[in-house]
């Protein structure tokens, strides 16, 4: 019976992950709506989304131990932000509001990091953290030129109630400013390798807490 109470609470843990990037989706999706703020907000997001699906996707692949299953993962929180955009919509927000980030290809990078490198775990850390983190940005830069334009969806629905750090203001230039895939990439890239690694400990610390 414990044995199997534990594994129903391993499932629920990924499962709660998933809600909680579908959340994490939302929040950091409505930048849309800061004109002044795209550029700084899609690094924010990207950074974000590349963390939340490499830690997840991470601990799902190395449980199981089964290739196929960081896409699999990211099949559901992308299931789950389709139907928040359902929600959301049927309340009447522009169906853009929420841009559901495509999670899918950089999944399957991460499974083929694992599966070519005969499920080792250092090999999935570097090489599939550093895939996610650099794939992302740029599928979800691709995926944005599909929406509409967010000056004019900005028009459309105004937000008059910003809270003060998200007060519009002159945006600064700066070296990176204006290239938000590459900063979005590039520290992705490095953060991702950590949340790797925090996926495969989780796994770690599951099988010990299971098997005591």
């Amino acid at each position: 019976l414990m044995v199997w109470l534990r594994r129903c609470t391993h499932y629920l843990f990924i499962i709660v992950v998933a809600v909680n990037g579908t959340l994490l989706t939302i929040n950091a999706g409505d930048y849309i709506f800061y004109t002044d703020w795209a550029r700084t907000s899609f690094v924010v997001f990207s950074i974000s989304q590349t963390l939340m699906l490499t830690v997840g996707a991470v601990y799902y692949l190395t449980f199981t131990g089964v290739p196929g299953t960081a896409t699999y993962y990211a099949l559901i929180i992308t299931v789950y932000t389709w139907v928040a955009k359902g929600a959301w919509s049927s309340l009447g927000y522009p169906y853009d509001f929420i841009v559901t980030p495509v999670w899918l290809p950089s999944a399957m990078l991460l499974d083929l990091a694992y599966w070519a490198t005969k499920r080792n775990k250092h090999s999935l850390i570097l090489f599939g953290g550093v895939l996610v983190g650099m794939s992302l940005p740029l599928f979800n830069m691709v995926n944005l030129l599909t929406v509409a334009d967010p000056l004019e969806t900005a028009f459309k629905y105004p937000r008059p109630t910003l809270p003060p750090y998200m007060t519009p203001i002159e945006p600064q230039v700066g070296k990176f400013y204006n290239s938000p895939v590459a900063l979005g990439a590039g520290a992705g890239a490095v953060l991702a390798v950590t949340m790797a690694a925090l996926g495969c400990k989780l796994t770690t610390w599951t099988y010990r807490w299971m098997a005591a």
